[in-house]
């Protein structure tokens, strides 16, 4: 049994392992960066060693480092986690060689699927369904539009060695080409240090389903089910499931058996998953499935696998490592359904564009924490988290800072509300920036409920997606809470003591009650007008939107713990329950702090100067985030569009473009490439007028 374990990553990743390897009784070693010195990754282990400076390129990544690292700690094995180095076969093979256990399958197994244009081969003469494409060795540009044009648009260009979704692009023409092979090889080449590309005909409606394998030592493979991960956005999974909705048995023993034959061909090793895009034009078919690719590591979504059957992941890793062997294929069963939501430290109003920062107010479901649940009567809320409350989001890492997961043994449907409730009650993210609003209108779509999936979901709905109605509800909550008198929620025979001269009823003789609210939200100031209806019922009227607020309650403490006159406000709006969480500043009894289904808002006064500064942010184009100017598409005096590309952004491992909010002509150009910018710093200024641009 391993006794020391050095855990070769970060965040939820490396607390994800930990909690299992503790629990075992496993001594935990951590590695951190100069930006994760007090991370809780590093708080939570046993020992901690520093590698270097926050690039991951500079401490994560540097292979030789770690293993020294692990030597003189004392590790008899080194888990990778996911990401980094964990498909990483030269590190594997270091490991070997220095007598450390790689928790992970052997380095021939990662290189056989590590290039995606081999893996399909193998799989070809494996007998694996594969989709149909070029994955030839010769890389020039015009071979691959002919190959393209071959295939037939639309085309997808694909990193041999890429995942996560980089180094991906969709084409749907052949004008569009040469572009988006050029960004996917620049892309892959920074990412993976390998430019090569292969071409694969695009499915139209395509679901992806994975299956995830385990392998031992003694040549055994089992399944343990599959995952639905079609919903994605810039090809990253945003919602996971399992069992996958709509699956049959004959299709399920086909698609595993497949996923099965795959590891067995390459003689796989521990945890591994196997993905396949799937034909979702209709019902599931036998021969509907394609191998797309094998990630050769534990996934991100595994915790939705264990929900289901019981099985810890990461505690079978440590077995398989160590010469133990996999269950028996018929001791594993599925029972109910789980879906995994990921919180990312983004913007979706903004183009989903990283966010960074303090995060000064951070609430998280009080579900279980990294555990596995074996099947509870009526279902668990589980969290795997990256960060807690006063934690830093840096520019050096993916974005991602939690991951909130439910289980219901009732079905799909129980599964969804209860993490709809858990984003409602228990969700919150300030200053920093998060999806949690847009992923709990994503769960509570028709479609989703439906399970109308696939991988174009959330591009198709985009808009109906963002237009949520949150803002209204938000805003009429700030004005409620704004105006709740002292003694508000008094008992009846006390209220008719209370001082008609402090109450703000907003009485008036032959007229009813009428009371206005000014405040500003992200810099818009914003009217409100509140008329008490009388009992709990209120009409709040906001610009031309007028809605009816009933049931109207407060009670109990809010998130804001730490702030003055924290509570909860309930409401109805036709007939739906609302929970609204808020908080005064001590520093600013008139400032609100709203959350609500999973967005945050900060109400101050308004200020008078808050059109100007709306109106100024049409003409400038700032640094959404620190990050490097990776191109420069303009020069002064052009004129540019409304949405085109002016400035490409490199930051949190992805690229960023930045588009121009109107017409006009470039007035002022401050970017240039290979500078680092910070967040917030003029990258482009147009001209107000032609007067101006002259």
């Amino acid at each position: 049994m391993i006794k020391t374990l050095l855990i070769a990553n970060r965040g939820e990743i490396a607390r994800r392992v930990m909690r299992t390897a503790q629990r075992l009784g496993i001594r935990t070693i951590a590695v951190y960066s100069e930006a994760d010195a007090d991370a809780p990754h590093v708080r939570e282990a046993d020992e901690a060693v520093l590698l270097g400076p926050p690039a991951a390129s500079e401490s994560y990544l540097l292979g030789g480092k770690i293993i020294e690292a692990a030597k003189k700690m004392g590790a008899d094995a080194i888990h990778p986690g996911y990401g980094f180095l964990s498909e990483n076969a030269d590190f594997a093979e270091a490991c070997a060689e220095n007598d450390i256990i790689f928790v992970g399958p052997p380095a021939s197994a990662i290189r056989a699927m590590g290039l995606k244009d081999k893996a399909k081969a193998l799989m070809e003469e494996a007998g694996v369904p594969v989709t149909p494409g070029y994955h030839g060795d010769n890389q020039d540009p015009e071979l691959l539009a002919e190959a393209a044009e071959t295939i037939g648009y639309p085309v997808l260009i694909k990193a041999v060695a890429g995942g996560g979704g980089k180094g991906m692009r969709k084409v749907e023409s052949a004008g569009d080409f040469a572009a988006a092979l050029d960004s996917c090889k620049r892309e892959s080449a920074k990412s993976f240090g390998d430019d090569r590309v292969l071409i694969e005909k695009f499915i139209a409606n395509p679901r992806h389903i994975e299956v995830q394998v385990f392998g031992d030592q003694r040549g055994r493979v089992v399944h343990f089910y599959e995952r639905d991960c079609s919903l994605q956005r810039r090809h990253q999974k945003v919602i996971e499931e399992a069992p996958a909705p709509g699956m049959t048995p004959a299709v399920r023993q086909a698609m595993c058996s497949a996923a099965i034959n795959a590891a067995k061909a390459v003689g796989y090793v521990g945890a591994g998953t196997v993905e396949f895009i799937v034909d979702g034009s209709g019902e599931l078919r036998e021969d509907g499935f394609f191998f797309m690719e094998m990630n050769t590591r534990l996934q991100v979504e595994h915790p939705v696998t264990e929900m289901i059957t019981g099985f810890d992941l990461v505690e079978l890793q440590l077995k398989v490592a160590a010469g133990g062997s996999v269950p028996e294929q018929d001791s594993i069963h599925a029972s109910g359904h789980a879906i995994e939501a990921r919180l990312y430290a983004e913007d979706p109003k903004g183009g989903f564009l990283p966010s960074t920062g303090v995060l000064e107010e951070f609430g998280l479901p009080e579900g279980l924490r990294f555990s596995v649940a074996a099947h509870p009567e009526g279902g668990v809320v589980r969290v795997d988290s990256a960060v807690q409350r006063g934690d830093e989001v840096t520019m050096f890492y993916d974005p991602m800072i939690a991951k909130i997961i439910t289980h219901s043994s009732l079905s799909r449907t129980d599964a969804i509300d209860r993490l709809v409730r858990a984003i409602d009650e228990e969700c919150w993210v300030h200053p920093v920036k998060s999806n949690a609003g847009f992923l709990r209108t994503l769960l509570d779509s028709l479609s989703f409920r439906r399970a109308d999936l696939n991988t174009g979901f959330i591009d198709s709905r985009l808009e109906a997606l963002l237009e949520n109605g949150t803002r209204d509800l938000m805003q009429a909550s700030c004005a409620l809470i704004q105006l709740r008198a002292p003694g508000m929620d008094r008992r009846a025979s006390d209220r008719g003591r209370a001082d008609i001269w402090a109450e703000r009823s907003g009485f008036r003789v032959n007229a009813p009650a009428r009371l206005l609210t000014r405040h500003q939200f992200e810099d818009t100031p914003f009217d409100t007008v509140c008329t008490p209806l009388g009992g709990d019922s209120w009409q709040v009227t906001i610009g031309d939107q007028t809605l009816q607020l009933d049931k109207v309650r407060f009670a109990g403490q809010g998130f804001g713990r730490g702030e003055a006159h924290s509570g909860y406000l309930e409401f109805q709006v036709e007939g739906e329950p609302v929970l609204a969480m808020y908080s005064r500043l001590k520093s600013d009894p008139d400032t609100i702090r709203v959350a609500l289904r999973g967005e945050f808002g900060e109400f101050p006064k308004v200020r008078p100067d808050a059109l100007a500064d709306a109106a100024d942010a049409s003409s400038v184009i700032k640094a959404p985030m620190p990050g490097k100017v990776l191109a420069v598409n303009v020069a002064e005096g052009d004129s540019v569009t409304k949405g085109q590309a002016l400035v490409v952004l490199e930051a949190m491992k992805m690229e960023h473009a930045l588009t121009a909010p109107r017409d006009g002509v470039i007035a002022q150009l401050s970017a240039s490439v290979d500078a680092q910018v910070a967040d917030g710093d003029i990258l482009v200024a147009l001209a107000e007028d032609e007067t101006d641009a002259a």
